[in-house]
């Protein structure tokens, strides 16, 4: 009997994702545990496993965003009749419609939907604009081709990847003539699709900054004694440390002596966590990850740099998993490496705080009544008002500036 694959919620805070690659087509044959496509969700590009066993008949179209839930495929015996499973429950696509799909041809009662007519020369719909799943148009910009010259075979002349990669340039065609100038002032704009990743970050700090009520303490740092003692301990540690490892353990530390700082706004209860794991935010090409340091108090700096390290170079290939994301009891994000002197970050949930780090600068100060070059650092804690006072706020950034002004003493 045929059987509906639907999408799986790969992550506690998904709630549609895209098909960035089929692994199988329609007509091969798949067991429970093969790796059947590969899904971009909010956080990152995960393996998604089958748990049918028979052949496939249906595939939704690739590059389309499904909801959590939705059937992404159908998995039954040649030849099977399935039409039943999408007209109760269609499989969303780009367009909102039921997906194409590629039909063993052994049967027709296997193609869900009724053959389209032969593409035009030009797809267009009743306003005359391109049809085009979202993965075509990026293929098509990243490899300069203009849609208006293709033939779309996807359902109702839409263009599709495959129409893409398979595209050659006509050598008989008349070369496209170039404006001579481009006007002053001349408008232009391009859009594109939202990512899965940008929707959550979008949904997640939209409802922190309006639900937490938020306000700030900025401090600046002396930080002489913190660069002396990174260039001596990178002579001897396996791994280089950076200046931001130094204030992640740093603030951990600081964490044991402010636990309300270390806490979590239940909406009927505060939770003051016992154990400090830090989240660190790092950039990538669609938006911020927070990958966790786990127990980063207890750690020392050479271990707390290498995980940092490993979480950031998988933070770019998109190799991050649930587990590495999750269970955050502080934040912290420099933007120091950047040029940024000073700045103010947005709450994480479900913390009650966030640490924002600026660049290390020289500058004059006066040291022991002399006025001397310096080099300090700028940070600005970002508090949920409705767990922290302003008191316990500055209380925690005076142990940070001790610790960090006296690095010794994160050894201890």
């Amino acid at each position: 009997m045929a059987e509906a694959v639907r999408l799986p919620k790969m992550s506690d805070t998904m709630t549609e994702g895209v098909i960035v690659k089929w692994n199988y087509k329609v007509g091969d044959t798949v067991k429970s545990g093969d790796i059947l496509a590969e899904v971009e969700t909010d956080k990152a590009t995960m393996d998604m496993e089958v748990y049918s066993k028979g052949t496939i008949l249906y595939l939704s179209e690739q590059g389309a965003a499904v909801p959590v839930d939705g059937i992404i495929a159908v998995v039954g015996a040649p030849g099977e009749d399935f039409s039943g499973l999408l007209s109760a429950a269609p499989a969303a696509s780009s367009s909102g419609s039921p997906a194409k799909s590629e039909p063993v041809a052994t049967s027709p009662a296997l193609s869900p939907a009724p053959p389209a007519a032969e593409p035009s020369t030009i797809p267009a719909n009743n306003n005359d604009r391109v049809i085009a799943s979202p993965l075509a148009k990026k293929l098509a910009a990243e490899k300069g081709i203009d849609l208006r010259a293709l033939a779309g075979t996807g359902e109702n002349g839409r263009i599709v990847r495959k129409d893409i990669e398979e595209f050659k340039p006509s050598t008989a065609s008349a070369p496209v003539a170039m404006p001579a100038y481009i006007p002053v002032g001349q408008e232009s704009f391009e859009e594109i699709p939202v990512s899965q990743m940008r929707k959550t970050i979008a949904a997640r700090l939209a409802e922190s900054k309006f639900t937490a009520p938020h306000f700030y303490l900025s401090m600046e740092i002396n930080m002489d004694n913190a660069v002396a003692a990174r260039e001596q301990m990178n002579t001897i540690s396996p791994v280089k440390i950076s200046m931001n490892d130094i204030v992640v353990k740093a603030a951990a530390v600081a964490l044991r002596s402010h636990p309300k700082i270390n806490s979590s706004w239940l909406g009927t209860k505060i939770r003051i966590n016992h154990h400090i794991h830090v989240g660190v935010a790092m950039a990538v090409e669609e938006g911020l990850l927070v990958p966790v340091v786990r127990f980063a108090d207890q750690k020392n700096l050479s271990t707390l740099s290498s995980e940092i390290k490993d979480y950031g170079k998988k933070a770019k290939e998109k190799k991050l998993q649930p587990q590495d994301w999750s269970g955050n009891t502080f934040t912290v994000s420099n933007l120091g490496m950047f040029g940024i002197d000073e700045f103010t970050a947005i709450i994480n949930p479900p913390d009650a705080c966030i640490l924002a780090v600026g660049t290390v600068k020289d500058t004059v100060g006066v040291v022991n009544g002399e006025v001397k070059p310096v080099k300090t650092m700028k940070v600005t804690l970002s508090c949920d008002h409705r767990i922290v006072d302003g008191t316990m706020g500055a209380a925690f950034l005076q142990t940070l500036k001790g610790l960090l002004e006296e690095p010794v003493k994160l050894l201890v």
